[in-house]
């Protein structure tokens, strides 16, 4: 249920209703936006009265929420969430934020060198994966902790955040002593609710992709676990779904920005490499984005994609990724959005 309150309604007699609601066993959700005041309920809230809230003189009106996810629901938070990273990149509420980077980190000087250029284009932070989750047993897994140590030593000349995906809740020590700025949650691992509840537990950005078959209810769903855990820095990815079309590898389902933008005020990206898996449809895939009101892209960039250890064919080049910048920037301020 969602009460919202009358502007400039006393502190104190809000304060004091909190207080009230919180006795009876419901946990609030407060959101003060730049027109209105928004209580979010959550709890058993069929034995509550709409007639006992309206009596209240402070309260404008309120009504009750259908939709089982509450705090990822924007009609708990009406305006945008602008989601903060590395204490400097923002994404969201009209802030274009643009990751890139390469699939894997191979070596110091390939991800040292990537990220000079990817940043020289225009991207605010870096990504990378040291733990790769992959299809088969016997493809490269990665670096591992290795590789968390070479996007720190990126990191250090360039400056930009790093964002590189979680497979385990064990290794999030190693993540927060290594200086990770955004944890991943890959779309294989998007309903490991335990692992949703340990980032939830963190204080790290989530950048949560959505599942290869998952409805977008389930995809906020998954959000709500880790907002529930306590942690509302979370950002959702839409990296394309598998369908019955295989000239690509996914399907990039361009709709769902419009629709979770309806349904949740979380910020939401695209990540065009891995939606159809092939290079040159990256640029398009990419603009369809932007267009779409999407609030950044994640982009994979190999300075040999030909020999890269994974995902090479849907990597661009650096040469490539400038001209993608080149062509995306004036489309950004064409849509109403700051470039990071």
């Amino acid at each position: 249920m969602i009460v919202i309150l009358k502007q400039n309604a006393p502190e104190d007699k809000i304060h004091a209703f909190c207080r009230e609601l919180e006795a009876m066993g419901f946990q609030i959700n407060d959101s003060k936006g730049s027109d209105t005041h928004i209580l979010g309920l959550i709890g058993d809230t069929k034995a509550l009265s709409e007639s006992w809230l309206l009596a209240n003189p402070i309260v404008e009106s309120c009504r009750r929420v259908s939709e089982p996810y509450k705090k990822a629901n924007r009609k708990f938070h009406p305006d945008d969430t602008v989601v903060e990273v590395g204490g400097k990149v923002k994404i969201g509420g009209g802030h274009f934020a643009v990751m890139a980077g390469p699939c894997s980190v191979e070596s110091e000087a390939q991800i040292t060198g990537v990220a000079r250029r990817v940043q020289a284009a225009g991207a605010s932070i870096l990504r990378g994966g040291a733990f790769k989750p992959r299809t088969s047993p016997y493809s490269f897994q990665g670096l591992r902790a290795e590789g968390l140590e070479l996007l720190n030593k990126a990191k250090a000349v360039t400056g930009q955040p790093i964002v590189t995906e979680l497979m385990d809740s064990v290794h999030i020590p190693l993540f927060l002593r290594e200086g990770v700025d955004m944890i991943q949650i890959g779309a294989r691992n998007m309903q490991n609710f335990e692992l949703l509840k340990a980032v939830g537990r963190t204080d790290k950005p989530v950048l949560l992709k959505r599942g290869l078959s998952a409805t977008l209810e389930e995809l906020v769903m998954s959000a709500e676990y880790i907002m529930a855990a306590g942690n509302p820095n979370v950002v959702l990815c839409e990296r394309g779904i598998r369908t019955f079309e295989n000239s690509m590898r996914n399907t990039l389902d361009i709709s769902a920005v419009p629709m979770l933008k309806k349904m949740t005020h979380l910020p939401v990206i695209i990540d065009p490499s891995h939606a159809a898996g092939i290079a040159f449809m990256v640029p398009s895939l990419a603009a369809a984005a932007v267009a779409a009101g999407a609030d950044g892209l994640m982009i994979e960039v190999h300075n040999d994609p030909a020999h890269a250890k994974s995902d090479g064919a849907q990597s661009l080049t650096p040469d490539q990724f400038d001209t993608l910048m080149e062509t995306l920037c004036p489309e950004i301020e064409f849509f109403g959005k700051a470039l990071n």
